[in-house]
């Protein structure tokens, strides 16, 4: 399934889409400006910066009785519940922490220390912060660490190799949603019920951090027992990590003041600006679901306004790839070369890792900066790459990663950037 062109947001609609955010044409210092590395970060919502600010402001601690603080603490329980709509979870306790790396090593730590097994299953293209907690914890306490390899046709991990792994043995299953090198989408719902085939009561955590900007995540259809994501990389601010946890994952035994209930992780008094920045988030795709449905059911909403993300940014994909009579696509250039290209789009987040044929990825990144553009260079000397891109047999490549708030103008004028780069 690839895109069309109606699935493209209107002229008008992307105008006021791009009005809401910050520094989307032009950099904080007036520069006209091609930003194309939303999967380090993201755009950030105006209305997000300003909740920030507002909240945190007020010096009142929600930890107190009188109105103000019962004001943060409104604040606290509608962020929790949006952090639940945003994974569609009916129950379980959310886990805010100063960032969502931090997080994950907290919540393998407990199942690694508390559940019995001899093995634990994760992949070869985690995120260090997913990849190292699960080896650091493994080695701790004695279990035989097993890695799933990576596919290179498709980009991602197959389901039927992390499965092979599984065992009735094994203490928890850690993988991705998608890859933050290929944009390839990991199978969470077949792979949820078929490692609890094997093992019904099998911990499974997953890092959604690189996928939940970019489609719909739903939890009563991966019944997982931890997920995260990073509001800094889905519209908001750094600072903050944000996980969801199953009621078993959030009774087991982890760092905590003793008086406070079983089910709680957070530490030190809470910060209610950043259940405001998830809000706000909220706000703002339920905001775009309503310029398709009339609802006033926020979690349809919500569904709705990430359906049309996905939707859109689908189409920026084709066309960054395939291109117009009048603009040729990567994969028609002269001198450039898609990495881990694969033909179904619908499995695809909006990310594409790509060389220059004369350029190294790191020369590349430079030259692309000095027309305006910004770009990434994924390269093996860094410690955010070097395992994924060995598994594809890759040594380096440009991560490509636009967000919905671009055009296909955008899109045009990268292409015709990257045909003068390899001519030269």
């Amino acid at each position: 399934m690839n895109a069309n062109r109606n699935e493209l947001f209107s002229e008008e609609l992307l105008s006021e889409i791009k009005t809401r955010f910050h520094h989307v044409d032009y950099d904080f210092k007036g520069g006209r400006r091609l930003f194309l590395d939303n999967a380090g970060g993201s755009f950030r919502l105006k209305s997000a910066i300003e909740q920030l600010a507002l909240v945190d402001s007020i010096p009142d601690c929600s930890e107190r009785m009188h109105d103000i603080a019962k004001y943060l603490q409104g604040i606290e329980s509608r962020g929790a519940d949006d952090v639940r709509l945003i994974f569609n979870a009916k129950g379980g306790a959310v886990f805010a922490s100063h960032t969502a790396s931090g997080a994950m090593f907290d919540v393998i730590r407990a199942i690694a220390e508390n559940i019995d097994g001899n093995n634990v299953v994760t992949s070869v293209l985690e995120h260090p912060s997913s990849f190292d907690a699960v080896s650091y914890y493994a080695n701790r306490s004695g279990k035989e660490l097993r890695v799933a390899p990576s596919n290179p046709i498709t980009g991602g991990i197959d389901v039927d190799e992390v499965i092979k792994l599984v065992d009735a043995q094994t203490c928890f299953l850690s993988v991705m949603y998608a890859s933050n090198i290929s944009g390839a989408k990991i199978d969470i719902e077949q792979m949820v019920r078929r490692a609890r085939e094997i093992k019904p009561d099998l911990y499974i955590v997953v890092d959604a951090v690189q996928h939940a900007p970019h489609g719909i995540i739903d939890v009563e259809k991966t019944p997982v027992d931890a997920m995260n994501i990073a509001p800094y990389k889905f519209f908001g601010c750094r600072g903050s990590g944000m996980t969801w946890m199953s009621d078993r994952m959030a009774r087991l035994p982890h760092h905590k003041l003793a008086a406070k209930a079983e089910t709680v992780w957070d530490l030190g008094s809470p910060a209610p600006a950043q259940f405001a920045v998830v809000s706000s988030i909220v706000d703002y795709v339920c905001w775009l679901g309503s310029q398709f449905i009339n609802s006033s059911a926020r979690r349809e909403l919500f569904v709705e306004g990430m359906t049309r993300i996905e939707l859109h940014e689908r189409s920026l994909l084709a066309r960054l790839l395939d291109g117009t009579e009048s603009v040729p696509g990567l994969r028609q250039i002269e001198g450039v070369t898609v990495h881990l290209d694969y033909p179904d789009l619908s499995k695809r987040d909006l990310i594409v890792a790509m060389s220059l044929e004369r350029l190294s990825p790191s020369e590349a990144v430079r030259e692309y900066e000095s027309r305006g553009v910004i770009v990434y260079e994924r390269i093996q000397s860094s410690l955010y790459s070097k395992r994924m891109l060995a598994s594809f047999g890759i040594p380096g490549a440009i991560r490509v990663s636009p967000l919905h708030c671009h055009s296909v103008d955008d899109i045009d004028r990268f292409l015709r950037i990257t045909a003068e780069l390899v001519k030269h």
